[in-house]
């Protein structure tokens, strides 16, 4: 065999290693989610967008569906910061010692972002977007029946798309370290930019211009912060490759 076989063989190793260990952590995980699903269901039907409303099931397995989805996403959720942890471990030996540090940050400054994402949609949109539909159903002058699967699941398309979103700043870090993505190409690309964000604002929120601007303006600010921080990442960037090729030389 081969040196680069060797090689190959020691690199499939490695990541069978890596995505065995997430494997078990999101079992574990998603076993753990069968204990804090409820507590969590249970809190959400008392806050008071819930509250106002009445939860009814349409299928027997409604609220089968909704248990698993909630020890799902704890899952999902518990798992994440474990999963970039092993994927750095596993591209970190192909770094310089620098890199490594500074890759490591991005770990938890994900997490917290996709919790501020979260929190967001969940404590400002949401009960701006449920109280414009009671407002809405109440001039109609229609009955309002909410089965509790439709409105877990609305509320899990309104608030888990802004955590990924909110990952934006951080993957604009990452690229401009990279090389691939600098504050010039964003600048140039912003109008287009604003044409994608509010295509993507409107196929969150309802068809109602508050809401839609609700979520077009942070996803605006974002971009925008995003280009400031892949200015600071390029001058970085910059600088250390300026100090590489001046050593190189000497």
């Amino acid at each position: 065999m081969t040196e680069t076989q060797m090689t190959l063989q020691n690199h499939i190793e490695e990541l069978r290693k890596r995505v065995f260990i997430v494997i078990l952590v999101f079992i574990g995980a998603f076993i753990a989610g069968f204990f804090l699903a409820m507590p969590l269901i249970q809190y959400l039907q008392q806050t008071p967008e819930a509250a106002g409303l009445e939860l009814n099931v349409f299928n027997l397995t409604d609220p089968l569906r909704v248990f698993l989805d909630f020890a799902f996403l704890i899952a999902l959720l518990i798992t994440s910061p474990i999963a970039l942890y092993q994927l750095w471990a596993f591209i970190s030996p192909g770094l310089y010692e620098k890199e490594r540090q500074t890759t490591l940050m991005y770990i938890p400054l994900t997490f917290i972002l996709f919790i501020a994402g979260l929190s967001f949609s969940y404590f400002i949109l949401f009960p701006f977007v449920i109280d414009f539909m009671n407002g809405l159903s109440n001039l109609l002058g229609v009955n309002e029946v909410y089965g509790i699967n439709e409105y877990f699941h609305f509320l899990f398309r309104l608030t888990l798309p802004f955590g990924i979103l909110f990952q934006f700043p951080v993957v604009i870090m990452f690229l401009t370290r990279l090389g691939l993505v600098t504050p010039a190409v964003l600048r140039k690309i912003r109008k287009y930019a604003y044409f994608v964000l509010l295509v993507i604002a409107g196929l969150i929120t309802p068809p109602e211009l508050i809401s839609h601007l609700m979520v077009t303006v942070p996803l605006i600010v974002l971009y925008e912060i995003s280009i400031v921080i892949s200015g600071f990442a390029h001058r970085k960037a910059m600088r250390t490759a300026a100090k590489a090729e001046k050593e190189d030389s000497a």
